[in-house]
């Protein structure tokens, strides 16, 4: 007989808002992402200097992640798979901000490390001391069916124990993400109908 699976918890952040397993946690009316992802990770007092650090894109990952995990008991045996439409592209448009124009050529480090999406699912693996597997992909929009049957594989497999899935996208000031935890306990049955309505949220 087939194993089942559950979504055990998920957070939406959007909008100025950030929101539990459909619950709203946090609300803010800051005019900019920057000033609102600062916010709402302050309202959970999370002491992790380098969050001030990362990139945009880094920190959309890090607040849901946060939100998410909170209250969810500690496994380390936790794989992610996270995917996106946009890439890194806003933290590569501020990196050729600084080497296109040869006489203003200042590349910065700190900037270019983040040329990479993946390199979110990393700071989640650094910052929750996640050894398992990690993926990140890109597509257009949230592969419901690819991301299901990777995640119910890494959990039969015996690669993971439990799997945070889920959709950080952020370009400019357009942002959204939605993430999930899969494991072999939880209210909502791991279908791809059952994924696809969080993103209804």
């Amino acid at each position: 007989m087939k194993e089942t699976f559950y979504i055990s918890s998920y957070a939406t952040v959007a909008a100025g808002q950030v929101f539990v397993n459909g619950q709203l946690e946090y609300s803010s009316t800051a005019d900019s992402f920057a000033a609102f992802v600062k916010e709402a990770v302050k309202n959970i007092q999370v002491d992790y200097p380098k969050f001030y650090k990362m990139d945009s894109l880094s920190k959309l990952a890090f607040a849901a992640a946060e939100y998410l995990l909170k209250d969810m008991p500690v496994e380390e045996d936790t794989a992610i798979i996270l995917a996106n439409r946009s890439g890194s592209l806003d933290t590569d448009y501020r990196h050729w901000g600084t080497i296109r124009e040869e006489a203003n050529y200042y590349p910065s480090p700190a900037i270019f490390v983040y040329t990479l999406a993946n390199i979110c699912t990393g700071e989640l693996c650094i910052r929750h001391q996640f050894p398992a597997e990690n993926a990140f992909f890109v597509a257009d929009n949230y592969d419901s069916k690819s991301q299901h049957a990777y995640a119910e594989y890494l959990l039969l497999s015996g690669k993971a124990k439990r799997v945070l899935c889920g959709w950080v996208e952020l370009f400019g000031e357009e942002y959204k993400a939605v993430l999930y935890l899969v494991e072999q306990t939880g209210v909502l049955a791991h279908t791809i109908e059952q994924i696809d309505q969080l993103f209804l949220i």
